[in-house]
């Protein structure tokens, strides 16, 4: 068999594809020193010959695994100890495979459940897995979203009970619809001091009293002795280090088209609410 014609030097568009890479990956390597500027042809073009080619070669090698261009650069240095690199690049492609096996659990989770809820932390999916399907609304697994978001993955975990609690109890999820809906009707033409806010403020503290109660009766509380929820921490989510927003300084980045007699009514019902639960 004859051999094709072997070229002693290339073009950077022939180096560039036997190395898999491109020509503008290539003058890059030049440009921050990696890779040594070669010979130039009469054209005054580069040709790359043998141990161009070579470097090149590990060069994309190491890149490939995620090896900085830094690292990489000291790789070639003689006597060179790049173990404290290989030590680094090993703790961020195991942060990386922590990262994608999150990812494929959501999808896993969305897929079995038919529902987003998967992407939500595992600290409140796992408190209402076990729900049957379709028992959560699709307003629940919204505020459950904004809490996460607020009050980071182990408070919506702890105010996901109060879903399963209502997706269990048919009495308490009617409750709620009627006082959900009697706060909506709280527009802008009621006045925050009119008595039916007073009113409704008292009833919604006497139904999350009971909500409580069947939570307590459930057992659910029991659960927050779990070691997830101490080992926890608040300061950042989970699923991608962002840090977590002040409680206060998130509620006033979301928008909520809440007219103040509704506001009222909710400040109102929440300070009954701590005022019964202090003299409980």
């Amino acid at each position: 068999m004859r051999l094709p014609e072997i070229p002693r030097r290339v073009k950077i568009g022939d180096a560039a594809a036997f190395a898999g890479t491109t020509p503008r990956a290539i003058r890059h390597y030049h440009a921050i020193g990696l890779l040594p500027e070669p010979e130039r042809g009469a054209d005054d073009r580069r040709r790359y010959g043998y141990d161009d080619m070579i470097r090149l070669l590990w060069i994309r090698k190491m890149a490939d695994v995620g090896i900085a261009l830094e690292d990489i650069r000291t790789s070639f240095e003689p006597c060179a100890d790049i173990e404290q690199s290989l030590a680094r690049l090993e703790e961020s492609l195991a942060a990386r495979a922590a990262v994608i096996e999150r990812q494929r659990a959501a999808v896993r989770n969305w897929r079995e459940t038919g529902n987003p809820l998967g992407l939500l932390s595992p600290l409140v999916t796992g408190r209402v897995r076990h729900l049957p399907p379709d028992s959560l609304r699709r307003s629940d697994l919204d505020t459950l979203l904004v809490t996460e978001r607020i009050l980071g993955p182990l408070g919506a975990a702890l105010h996901a009970d109060r879903f399963v609690i209502l997706a269990t109890h048919p009495d308490l999820r009617a409750e709620d619809d009627r006082l959900t809906e009697a706060e909506t009707a709280l527009d802008d033409s009621v006045d925050p001091d009119d008595p039916r806010v007073e009113e409704l403020a008292a009833q919604w503290c006497a139904h999350e009293l009971a909500v409580e109660y069947a939570i307590e009766e459930a057992g659910l509380d029991e659960s927050l002795d779990e070691p997830a929820f101490h080992q926890h921490d608040q300061t950042a989510d989970p699923e991608d280090g962002d840090p977590m927003l002040s409680a206060l300084r998130a509620i006033g980045k979301m928008p909520y088209d809440f007219s103040p007699a509704r506001v009222r009514c909710m400040e109102r019902a929440a300070e009954l609410l701590n005022t019964a639960r202090q003299t409980d």
